[in-house]
């Protein structure tokens, strides 16, 4: 049984530290509004993730894995924000100035951001509930409660993963900030990479 949980813990940081949506999310708010955005958009992602535990846990995972409509329903709504927020770093014409005139965005938006982002994307669902039970011991009678603690474990590594690194990119910020030219090219950049993920995440089929 150690063997296996080692084995999980290393197989998920390698998961984790993947580059993927949520890691841009939280890079993209620590470098525009500080170290404390980004870890804080790191704890709403992990907080998206003990969502999708709850539904691994509670067998949901299977819904959204036999159920076209539901599956749909969530790919759509996620992917829409994706762009949405692809949208908004491409429309900045300046953005120097867009940062000081904007109205801040408030910690507890960034939490619900970075919650909202996982949550609403149907694959981290499936990935969790194809993932986890690989790491349950079928011989007891607890498999739920294995769930559980699998997912709460994943979700506090994720955050204990991805939170540094907000904060490390957050140290970053008035370098940044003080050349237009970069900020410039990293909004287009990290605009155009959340399209292209909200267009991908919109074309994914069910598997």
């Amino acid at each position: 049984m150690e063997a296996i949980s080692l084995i999980f813990i290393i197989t998920s940081i390698l998961i984790i530290l993947t580059p993927g949506q949520d890691m841009i999310l939280v890079m993209s708010r620590s470098i525009s509004q500080g170290q404390k955005a980004g870890v804080i958009t790191a704890l709403g992602v992990c907080f998206g993730l003990l969502g999708h535990t709850l539904l691994a846990t509670f067998g949901l995972g299977a819904l959204l894995m036999t159920s076209e409509i539901l599956f749909d329903l969530i790919k759509l709504i996620g992917a829409s924000y994706l762009i949405y927020i692809g949208y908004q770093l491409l429309s900045s014409k300046n953005p120097k100035l867009a940062m000081k005139d904007l109205p801040k965005t408030s910690y507890k938006k960034m939490f619900l951001q970075g919650a909202l982002t996982n949550i609403m994307n149907p694959k981290i669902a499936i990935f969790y509930f194809s993932y986890l039970p690989q790491f349950v011991n079928s011989d007891t009678n607890n498999q739920a409660l294995q769930l559980l603690i699998l997912g709460l474990t994943y979700a506090i590594l994720t955050f204990f993963i991805k939170a540094p690194i907000g904060f490390i990119s957050g140290l970053l910020s008035i370098w940044i900030k003080s050349r237009p030219s970069v900020l410039a090219y990293m909004n287009k950049t990290s605009g155009i990479i959340f399209i292209i993920l909200g267009l991908k995440l919109a074309s994914e089929q069910k598997n």
